[in-house]
């Protein structure tokens, strides 16, 4: 690897197609605190839900159906346990015609 060369303060200059001008210092900056999740649609799907009210919106209802099919509990703390499954009918001891020759 090369070294770098110095940063000049002299040369960091804006790029002309930047406009700061009517930028606000900290706007975001109490949401960026309270902590936030950010999501990525598919260009499909932004279609649909063009803004976070409209995602939010259909994600309650998605959970309020789920609950009321009994699909969703509130989140435990306890790592998921495997279902138990129903036993299998045990299989004929009985010797096809061609195990039998």
């Amino acid at each position: 690897m090369s070294p770098q060369a110095p940063v000049n303060s002299n040369d960091d200059q804006m790029r002309p197609e930047y406009d700061f001008s009517k930028g606000v210092r900290g706007k975001h900056y109490q949401a960026y605190r309270a902590g936030t999740n950010v999501v990525f649609l598919e260009p499909d799907l932004a279609t649909v839900f063009p803004d976070s009210a409209s995602v939010n919106q259909a994600l309650r209802l998605l959970v309020k159906l789920a609950q009321t099919k009994g699909l969703v509990r509130g989140r435990s703390n306890k790592a998921p346990q495997p279902t138990s499954r129903p036993k299998r009918k045990a299989k004929s001891k009985r010797r096809t015609r061609a195990a039998r020759s």
